[in-house]
């Protein structure tokens, strides 16, 4: 007799067993959207009338007892998620979600809310086509790990740089496999540290490696050229989902995501245009930003606090229990331009976070009750990425005392130490390289600040560079990283230079322990930190 109770983390055997019958299900006595016990599906045989779902789901925004379902049809219809702490889906709860479509591309996200603690919890997303109510997509099954309220162990990844470089999806390489190797960890989530997509960077059928060798790509119009029409931006998105390993590993691990450059165009920051591109005819960024906006919200499981996806924030923070506050920053939206970055005094030009989303930070990180606060940068702090041959595209801005946008991040660590906030560690990517990095008051120019780590990851499944020079404005210190100095620019993922991260914070000690790890999972550097008192 098969068991009720809520069953353990087993992902392979629940994605082995939850393939479809040819006939797929109906569901009948549809219903509101407040959460009702589902009833007995019905069978249709017609598949071309059918809803279908190309793309695969994810889920995302996990936080207390809450998750984001995502997925996208193929035509008007509307999205329906059922689960269960059981794999067999007894017991299964019914939520009839939003519309999926032609205006968001058909793609669709719901809420979870008031899910049980520490529960592995099986989903399935079904879509109702809207012009013939009685059809219904074959369902497409996910699975996550509600957070715990005591007592366990946590465990994410984090990583950044997806497909750039013109490194895409390589059948004959088995696609962008570093995902699959983070699936295999079983993370409970994955940070996605920003430049998911490179709208900028087009893909081509083949490269020629230094070897002799070809790089061999699969190629879609819309990846063939720099995105300019939003078409073009969901197109990049659309491409990633073309990888097997990333529609396994999105139907498996929640994502927290934000984004970086890319998502636009190469260090772009609004009121920029592009007058020296000329593969650009549109040239106005903050249109091209717009739609880059569009889509990054409309292709990630990312959930909106408004009705508005306009006046959707890209910062947000979530608690996964007593262990962990996690905070995502917003480094694009609200920064300055792109300077020499040596202003003595803040002004909106020395801006990167902005006024409000700084506030907001401040108050997120005063009020956090977690053991561990960890800031999602999409940036590195201590690290000089140029922007041209006199411009700066990060904080860092050289060797010397706080300017610039350095004025930014001195206040916010200031304020850290006068608030005594504890335990904050800071994760990034961007460089395409890894690295830890351990920022020193003693060793600083501007030192008004508690000691903390920063840690490096990615890329994933884009080219390797670096590494990056550190400056001494906050004392950090090279505590590792991943390639030596004079490593060749833009190694392809078949010479193994890709990196994720890993934190694991032990659920008895609070102990956090961070690893750095390559694209077949090998620790290539680990540290404990051990929690303030």
């Amino acid at each position: 007799m098969e068991s009720n109770r809520p069953l353990q983390l087993n992902r392979r055997q629940f994605l082995l067993r939850s393939t479809i019958t040819a006939g797929g299900i109906i569901a009948t006595n549809l219903v509101s959207k407040s959460q009702v016990f589902a009833q007995a599906p019905a069978i249709i045989t017609s598949e071309k009338m059918r809803p279908t779902i190309p793309y695969g789901v994810a889920s995302g925004d996990i936080s207390k007892d809450s998750i984001v379902i995502w997925s996208r049809s193929d035509r008007p219809a509307k999205m329906i998620v059922e689960y269960s702490t059981s794999e067999s889906f007894k017991n299964v709860r019914r939520v009839v979600g939003p519309n999926a479509l032609k205006n968001s591309d058909f793609t669709a996200r719901l809420y979870l809310r008031n899910l049980p603690p520490d529960q592995q919890l099986f989903y399935r997303v079904i879509f109702q086509d809207l012009d013939y109510k009685g059809t219904y997509s074959a369902p497409v099954k996910g699975t996550f790990r509600t957070p715990p309220k005591s007592g366990r162990d946590v465990f994410f990844v984090w990583g950044g740089d997806t497909a750039g470089q013109g490194w895409g999806i390589n059948p004959e390489f088995g696609g962008m496999k570093i995902y699959e190797t983070m699936r295999q960890l079983h993370p409970d989530f994955f940070i996605h540290s920003g430049d998911n997509i490179y709208a900028d960077g087009p893909i081509q059928s083949e490269v020629t490696l230094d070897d002799g060798t070809i790089w061999k790509n699969i190629t879609t119009p819309e990846k063939s050229k720099v995105a300019e029409t939003l078409t073009e931006y969901r197109g990049n998105y659309i491409y990633n989902l073309l990888d097997k390993n990333i529609k396994r590993f999105n139907a498996e691990v929640p994502i927290l995501a934000q984004w970086d450059d890319h998502e636009t165009t190469n260090n772009w920051y609004p009121g920029e245009f592009l007058l020296n591109d000329d593969r650009y005819t549109v040239k106005d960024v903050n249109l091209l930003a717009e739609r880059g906006r569009q889509a990054f919200l409309e292709y990630l499981p990312i959930g909106y606090e408004t009705n508005d996806p306009d006046k959707a924030k890209i910062y947000r923070s979530f608690n996964y229990g007593p262990l962990l506050d996690i905070f995502m920053l917003d480094e694009r939206t609200y920064r300055g331009p792109n300077t020499p970055n040596r202003q003595p005094v803040p002004s909106k030009e020395t801006e990167m976070l902005g006024r409000t989303q700084i506030q907001w930070l401040k108050r997120q990180l005063l009020s956090s009750k977690a053991t561990w606060k960890v800031i999602a940068s999409d940036m590195p702090l201590g690290l000089i990425i140029r922007d041209g041959s006199t411009d700066f595209e990060a904080w860092a801005n050289g060797d010397g005392q706080a300017l610039g946008r350095e004025l930014e991040i001195a206040d916010l660590l200031r304020f850290i130490k006068n608030k005594n906030i504890q335990n904050v560690v800071w994760l990034t990517a961007d460089v395409h390289y890894a690295a830890a990095h351990y920022y020193d008051p003693a060793k600083a120019q501007f030192s008004d600040f508690k000691p903390f780590w920063e840690f490096v990851a990615g890329p994933l499944n884009s080219g390797t560079f670096g590494p990056n020079q550190l400056e001494n404005t906050f004392g950090p210190q090279l505590v590792f990283q991943s390639l030596p100095p004079g490593t060749k620019a833009n190694r392809p993922p078949s010479e193994g230079l890709q990196f994720f991260g890993g934190v694991k914070i032990n659920g008895n000690t609070k102990v956090m322990t961070v690893t750095l790890r390559n694209l077949v999972g090998k620790i290539v550097y680990s540290v404990d930190l051990s929690p303030e008192k």
